[in-house]
């Protein structure tokens, strides 16, 4: 999945004015078995250098970032902190199941007012993990972004089909759709408390 178009199409659903409470959308993109979403929370005193910061250290997103069972950066040398970071996360989707992927990390700079990090998965490396501990994700992107009065989160994911078997599967892709307002609001909670924590 293209990141940048992913990016694109959620900078174009952010309102002109802030919203004054936690905001929440999704729309189908093309075939997608899963809708793609993005949350919106007003915040204040945010500082967006911090914020960031705290997205890319991958290593502490367990204990900071709600239903991250396991996430840890792997080296490799085409990714290069602080501005890029390949890591594997394994998450637990409420109510639904449990999903891992490989992952690339960008520190995506400043954009339409905002600071990005941006990630997008990597199709062979998580193909290559084991699915008897979780279901691999057959695609995975998304975007935080953050500005001092307002933080955003984006996703586009969904498992691989085989991992879960077919009734399953719908029954998962309709689950995290309906679960994601919840789960996208509880991210950007835990990435701002945890950013105003952050020395």
């Amino acid at each position: 999945m293209d990141a940048q178009a992913f990016l694109d199409r959620v900078l174009a659903r952010v309102p002109g004015r802030a919203p004054s409470s936690y905001h929440f959308e999704s729309w189908r993109q093309g075939d997608q078995p899963t809708k793609e979403g993005l949350g919106l929370l007003p915040l204040r005193d945010v500082d967006p250098d911090k914020f960031i910061a705290c997205v890319m250290d991958v290593d502490h997103y367990v204990g900071n970032v709600d239903h991250v069972l396991e996430c840890r950066a792997i080296a490799d040398d085409r990714y290069a902190p602080p501005r890029s970071v390949r890591f594997y996360q394994k998450i637990n989707v409420p109510m639904v199941s449990k999903l891992q992927v490989e992952l690339v990390l960008e520190d995506a700079g400043e954009r339409d007012g905002f600071r990005v990090a941006l990630w997008y998965q990597l199709d062979s490396e998580t193909a290559a993990l084991n699915p008897k501990q979780a279901a691999r994700g057959d695609y995975n992107v998304g975007c935080w972004l953050v500005r001092p009065d307002l933080a955003g989160y984006a996703l586009a994911s969904a498992p691989v089909r085989k991992d879960v078997g077919l009734v399953k599967f719908k029954a998962l892709t309709k689950g995290a759709d309906a679960v994601a307002p919840k789960v996208f609001k509880g991210n950007l909670e835990g990435m701002a408390a945890w950013s105003r924590h952050r020395s």
